[in-house]
């Protein structure tokens, strides 16, 4: 796992030695244990590489990687889990090895395959390859997009990094404010994939490659995409032959992820996932694996560790608890910085903790990311499923009797489950999906300024799910859900906070239920075979039946999250009014200062529960605070501790 970076310049002018170390650099965290860098020949292209090792810890296995004479040359941020398979084939059509890392694999695949070759790597991974007979270079990302791959381009030159904040500071590629990506953060607390803040930057989308020569002529293609099958085209495959095809795929994706020459262990909340992924490497492996789980003090509603101790206790691990209290003013500015902008999922916050305490005892953790996305997990798929069957009388007496019920203590109450079904229900299937998941969507048109509202384009809240519409005609109601959350929420929340909160720490973070063959399997299985009645994930439970504790089995989805709502109101309350009750405050060109005001006010008061809110709202306010040093090339990440502190100091001061 690493962190990558380059240039290739089309205006004759050769790439600056000293930029492109300092692009490097701001990605040490991504590749604390050694760098490299290349140039070109023609000194018209240069890559950058951080390597934190995994595999072959020798400098054999140090990048840029080369062929034999070096007009290949490769930075590559992942890992290929089907490397011995290709390296064995390599070597019978004569390549030789130097090295006994998969990225050498690559290099000589590209060899005899060129860019096509991305198509026969399973694993995570962000490449470039620069072909120096061809002057052209490729860029590539994994089929789920695991792995981040942002691109700059101008009219002089062409960028790109495993993170934004290598674009920082650069005078020749100076980053502006893409104004009308605000409202799609506002909606989703992200902006949607292939958007970023920024203007003229760009991600690689999942599942593509994209070459670009030498003059700036570029070329995109899409070689792997979800495919869920036609309704009417389902393939018929009995429930034991579904039940040993999916344990067959899952065990084999956790023992391809095994593969390591450093301490590796695993993520465990006591959820059905993460518990099946534990089971299965404490069969497979020789030690005790290694576990590692958190909680919250104070809020019984945010704290899985009893069930994680179970299950630790269940496959006698070495299991590591930590139970936290954390101020989170010590982490909003760390975790603004390593998502280079605002990020309003919250439970960023127990994920960076829980990696940065996994860090001082393993190297790599396996997840259970992607299982509630494969196997229909998430509650909002089965309300869906509910609303469509529900009549519209009912939908609507629901909507009257919940509204006029007051908000919860927190925003996982049943009751404020019950109130956002009923806000809902009586939407179309995508416009209601995106309510229940989006952090403003009625309110939208309120919170934003009316002048920066005439100014930006309409916005189109549904604008996510467009390109992805034409492949979900004549698929059922479950597989569009399952289609769009895995293009969307998946790929924009999930993998982006589990990829910045692990490499913020250099730790490097594998998904099992994120594996092609797996993932392909289950795509193709009937919606029953899903969600079954009122049991999601139906066909995973009987799979690993004999892995699952009765209490695991049986128990609710929790989530991984803070308890917003608490913090707000006890010690986050004087710095939230401090920071967006200000006069000064930078957001009030682009927000409506009378709602934020209001949102404030009513959370803090008890009259409703609006902790995502506030969070999302911090984390922009900040943000904006913070650019302009960002701009001059300041690492933001090195003053957090420094500015809370500093925040405490001045609060002290005043009583």
């Amino acid at each position: 796992m690493c962190g990558i970076c380059g240039e290739l310049r089309f205006d004759g002018r050769p790439v600056h030695a000293g930029g492109l170390i300092a692009m490097r650099d701001r990605l040490l965290h991504r590749g604390p244990d050694s760098d490299g860098v290349y140039t070109s020949p023609s000194g018209h292209l240069g890559f950058g590489f951080r390597r934190l090792r995994i595999i072959d810890l020798t400098v054999n296995a140090s990048q840029p990687m080369a062929n034999e004479d070096g007009t290949v040359q490769l930075v590559f941020n992942g890992e290929i889990y089907n490397f011995r398979e290709l390296r064995d084939r390599l070597v019978a059509r004569g390549h030789r090895f130097r090295s006994r890392s998969d990225t050498e694999t690559i290099v000589h695949l590209y060899e005899d395959k060129g860019p096509e070759c991305v198509a026969e790597l399973d694993g995570m991974f962000a490449i470039a390859i620069w072909d120096d007979n061809l002057q052209r270079l490729t860029l590539a990302r994994d089929r789920a997009g695991k792995k981040p791959l942002f691109c700059y381009r101008s009219d002089r030159m062409f960028a790109f990094a495993s993170e934004m904040k290598s674009f920082f500071g650069r005078s020749d590629a100076p980053l502006e404010i893409d104004f009308e990506a605000i409202p799609y953060y506002f909606i989703h607390g992200y902006v949607p994939n292939p958007a970023t803040f920024y203007k003229r930057v760009f991600q690689i989308e999942p599942g593509s490659y994209m070459t670009i020569d030498a003059v700036g002529r570029s070329a995109s293609r899409r070689y792997w995409q979800i495919e869920f099958p036609p309704a009417d085209e389902v393939p018929r495959i009995d429930r034991a032959a579904a039940i040993a095809g999916v344990r067959e795929r899952v065990a084999a994706a956790v023992e391809r992820r095994l593969v390591s020459d450093v301490p590796l262990g695993a993520f465990l909340s006591g959820g059905i996932d993460s518990t099946i992924v534990v089971g299965l490497m404490s069969r497979a492996m020789a030690e005790p694996v290694k576990t590692f789980s958190i909680g919250f003090e104070g809020d019984a509603a945010y704290d899985e560790t009893a069930f994680a101790r179970q299950v630790a206790h269940r496959f006698r691990t070495d299991h590591t608890e930590f139970r936290v209290s954390p101020a989170a003013i010590d982490l909003i500015d760390t975790l603004v910085w390593h998502h280079d902008g605002p990020f309003g999922d919250s439970s960023a916050v127990p994920t960076y903790i829980v990696s940065k305490l996994t860090r001082q005892k393993v190297t790599v953790v396996l997840t259970g990311d992607g299982g509630d996305e494969l196997f229909a997990g998430y509650s909002r798929f089965m309300a869906a499923l509910w609303a469509e069957r529900l009549p519209a009388a009912a939908r609507r007496a629901g909507r009257a009797m919940f509204s006029a019920i007051g908000s919860p203590s927190h925003e996982r109450h049943r009751l404020a489950g019950a109130q956002r079904f009923f806000r809902g229900a009586n939407l179309p299937l995508f416009e209601r999906l995106t309510m229940w998941n989006a952090i403003f969507f009625d309110d939208l048109e309120a919170l934003l300024h009316p002048d920066f509202t005439s100014a930006v384009k309409p916005v189109d809240k549904l604008h996510y799910i467009a390109p992805e519409r034409p492949r979900m005609e004549g698929r059922s109601t479950l597989s569009r859900l399952l289609h769009a959350n895995f293009t969307s929420y998946l790929l924009d929340d999930l993998l982006v906070k589990t990829d910045r909160c692990t490499m913020a720490n250099s730790l490097e973070a594998r998904s099992p239920f994120l594996d092609r063959a797996l993932i392909e399997f289950v795509a193709a299985l009937p919606d029953a075979m899903k969600v079954e009645g009122r049991r999601t994930k139906a066909i995973l439970r009987d799979a690993f039946a004999d892995l699952l504790p009765p209490e695991i089995e049986r128990r609710g989805k929790m989530g991984f999250g803070v308890p917003l709502g608490t913090w707000f109101r006890g010690s986050l309350r004087d710095y939230t009014r401090d920071l967006l009750l200000s006069p000064n405050a930078r957001y009030r060109t682009m927000l409506s200062p009378t709602f934020v005001h209001d949102v404030v006010s009513r959370h803090l008061s008890g009259a409703a529960n609006l902790g995502p809110q506030l969070w999302a709202l911090i984390c922009f306010e900040r943000w904006l605070q913070l650019f302009s040093e960002w701009q001059r090339g300041a690492g933001a990440a090195d003053s957090a501790e420094y500015r809370a502190a500093e925040w405490h100091d001045r609060r002290g001061a005043g009583r």
